[in-house]
């Protein structure tokens, strides 16, 4: 299995750069993937470090190039994704590249900005239109209902509360937020005291608000007062209310004059606006183009720079020198990296690369592709495996998916996951050049694709094996009952294999479809799938033991073995694997005739640890007799004081060993070296220092 079963065997080395060629070598090294640097100024601050001004560029690259993808969305522009990956650009090229942002920036920001007057100023000349509009309507609607005009009437109105009604009338009119007109009105009658006259019709379409872009429904009001202290006060209100005032004409030629010359600048700035559009859509279509190209090399270029703030300057200040982690099987691979990047920075020094002596623990590295980063990533969801140990990646492969099956089990609904997985794997370029697999649900299942496909291949094999295709069974092979009427005078009714409508062959493959519509149908499936889970469940904690043996041979942990493995051995065969056996014993020696006597497993494990057994009565006959099989007593008692000593000898023997050996009363290396005798334990013995290394 190659390093799928290990983790990949790191070295840890030294690398000197010359400050001209390391921009270029660790621009090979992070196409290659295969290095993790150390941090050798850990206690200089992000701030203080050398190329922090680089990296502060970046970030402003960054933020320019965030502004812009906003601003495609907001007009719905499509990135175009050629789907090639470009590499790090040169050095020199990032002044190019911050030229490029800031035109850009500056450009759509001086767009948007005169967008924005544009958009103001149309607003402005379309509430002149709806009030030049709905005032005339106002003034005519009084006119041609009856002979008094709506001047006169406002004064007949005011007359009342002013002695001197033939005070020049005055108005004021403008628009206000929907929302707002109801309270405005309020205000106006309690701060005039009743000596205004308003009068307000709603617009029949929505105004677009030049800032937020969001649709705002406006109402037309006209106020009618007399005297400039009253005139003062309106204003005021209008202005704590944000309501827009604006000049209106008194006679109604000017006011048709007005709105011809509105209906104009109006037609002028529509015209004007389409015209900004169409530039601003040009600009964003330019860029949408490079986009993605530019986001890719601004981040390389970023995170190149970071990594080099890892470094540390030698004396002289012309050479660079780094440590890192790497894989022993690439260092062929690295080292023709940094020639690569030497050559291309045109450095006549080459780079050099020395391995170290460590007693540092290296990282966990476990090579992955498509098919096994999903397993890989369960894995070390739940923990990361210490260096070179055993990875349980691979055997997550089978046991999680098929794990999965035995719960969900559903011929029908695991075609369904089948499909769905076919299609994603299929279809897999697409959806990644599309981008679906950044969105954070679907990006859940593209990754487990692979994974989904096996989950939904086992899905449909338990659920041929429960027959259950859609919760409903299929009658395939044939029944072996011959049950003609499931109901009697109760209801539905239970099935006794004693009876003689058990034909006495089984169903060929999986699940009689007859239990199905049973009334004992849960008590026999629930049987069933509980002793199999039990089954497989301790086949999986067997496996995990025996991997461990795997690790501790690996790693030449004699001690381990002893102290840890055998008893754990011990303990799960006299315990578990003893109740796999009678399970297994259970289902092949009794017959049906013999179930209703059938001992239960149950309550025979718990009086096996409590070492209780039922005997036979001499005068009454007792049908689930224990012992049921010889000498079961004696086999029982012995696992059992097995068990029970395996639990101080695996906690208790290997720590005791250890403070002995540390306060020099015991020689541990003598002990290690008469057990590995044994041919269980004929390893490789390390010196004690490498066996109880980090215990």
């Amino acid at each position: 299995m190659g390093s799928l079963y290990r983790s990949e065997e790191m070295t840890l080395c030294q690398l000197f750069l010359q400050s001209e060629a390391a921009y270029a070598c660790v621009s090979e090294l992070g196409e290659l993937g295969l290095v993790q640097f150390r941090d050798l100024n850990p206690d200089v601050s992000a701030f203080q470090r050398k190329f922090v001004n680089e990296v502060r560029r970046c970030d402003e690259m960054e933020r320019k190039l965030r502004f812009l993808e906003k601003e495609l969305e907001k007009d719905n522009i499509p990135q175009l994704d050629t789907g090639d990956l470009p590499e790090a650009p040169a050095p020199r090229e990032m002044i190019d590249l911050e030229a490029t942002f800031e035109k850009l920036e500056n450009e759509m920001k001086e767009v948007n900005s005169n967008a924005e007057a544009l958009k103001r100023n149309y607003l402005e000349l379309t509430e002149l239109k709806h009030i030049l509009r709905k005032t005339q309507g106002f003034f005519e609607e009084n006119i041609h209902s009856r002979t008094v005009s709506l001047v006169e009437e406002v004064r007949t109105s005011l007359a009342h509360n002013y002695h001197e009604a033939s005070r020049h009338l005055s108005f004021v009119a403008g628009v206000i937020v929907r929302e707002r007109m109801p309270a405005f009105e309020r205000m106006l009658w309690r701060a005039c005291r009743g000596n205004v006259f308003l009068k307000q019709a709603n617009m029949d379409v929505p105004l677009e608000d030049p800032v937020t872009g969001d649709q705002v429904h406006k109402s037309v009001f006209i106020i009618f007062f007399q005297g400039d202290q009253l005139k003062t006060r309106v204003k005021k209100i209008c202005e704590g209310f944000r309501a827009t005032l604006y000049p209106c004409p008194e006679t109604p030629a000017e006011r048709r004059e007005m709105a011809i010359g509105v209906m104009t600048r109006i037609e002028d700035l529509n015209t004007v606006l389409q015209q900004t559009r169409d530039h601003r859509h040009r600009v964003l279509v330019a860029a949408a183009k490079n986009m993605r190209s530019w986001l890719i090399k601004v981040r390389k270029i970023k995170a190149i720079y970071m990594t080099l703030n890892l470094f540390n300057l030698d004396v002289t200040q012309k050479c660079l020198i780094a440590e890192c982690w790497c894989p022993v099987a690439d260092l062929d691979r690295i080292q023709l990296g940094l020639r690569r990047g030497t050559e291309a920075s045109g450095s006549s020094v080459p780079s050099i690369l020395n391995r170290m002596a460590t007693r540092e623990s290296p990282p966990t590295y476990n090579r992955t592709n498509k098919f096994t980063s999903g397993f890989q990533s369960i894995v070390d969801a739940y923990g990361v495996a210490v260096y070179r140990e055993v990875n349980p990646a691979p055997f997550t492969i089978i046991t999680f998916p098929f794990l999965f099956a035995v719960m969900f089990g559903d011929f029908g609904h695991g075609l369904i996951m089948l499909c769905f997985a076919i299609w994603m794997i299929l279809r897999e370029r697409q959806l990644i050049a599309k981008k679906a697999h950044e969105d954070e649900m679907f990006g859940m299942f593209f990754s487990g694709r692979y994974m989904i496909m096996l989950m939904g291949i086992f899905s449909m094999y338990t659920g041929f094996v429960y027959n259950d295709f859609f919760s409903k069974s299929v009658n395939v092979f044939g029944s072996g009952w011959t049950v003609n009427d499931f109901t009697n005078s109760t209801g539905t009714r239970a099935l006794d294999p004693n009876t003689t409508e058990w034909s006495g062959s089984p169903y060929w493959y999986g699940m009689d479809p007859v239990w199905q519509m049973s009334l004992n149908k849960i008590s026999f499936l629930n049987t069933f799938k509980m002793k199999t889970s039990v089954i497989l469940g301790i086949i999986h904690m067997f496996s995990g033991v025996i991997l461990s043996l795997s690790n501790h041979r690996y790693f030449g942990n004699t001690l381990n073995i002893f102290c840890e493995f055998i008893p754990q051995v011990l303990f799960l065969s006299a315990i578990f694997l003893y109740l796999v056996c009678i399970i297994m014993a259970k289902w092949i020696y009794i017959t049906p005739a013999d179930s209703a006597c059938a001992p239960s497993l149950l309550i025979g494990l718990i009086n096996m640890v409590m070492f209780k057994y039922q005997k036979l009565d001499k005068n009454k006959t007792l049908c689930a007799v224990v012992p049921w099989y010889p000498g079961q007593q004696g086999l029982e008692s012995f696992l059992v004081i097995l068990a029970g000593l395996c639990i101080p000898w695996h906690l208790c023997l290997k720590p005791i060993l250890l403070y002995m050996k540390h306060k020099g009363k015991f020689d541990v290396s003598k002990f290690l070296v008469l057990i590995s005798y044994f041919p269980t334990f004929q390893i490789r013995i390390y010196p004690l220092s490498s066996q109880i290394k980090g215990h």
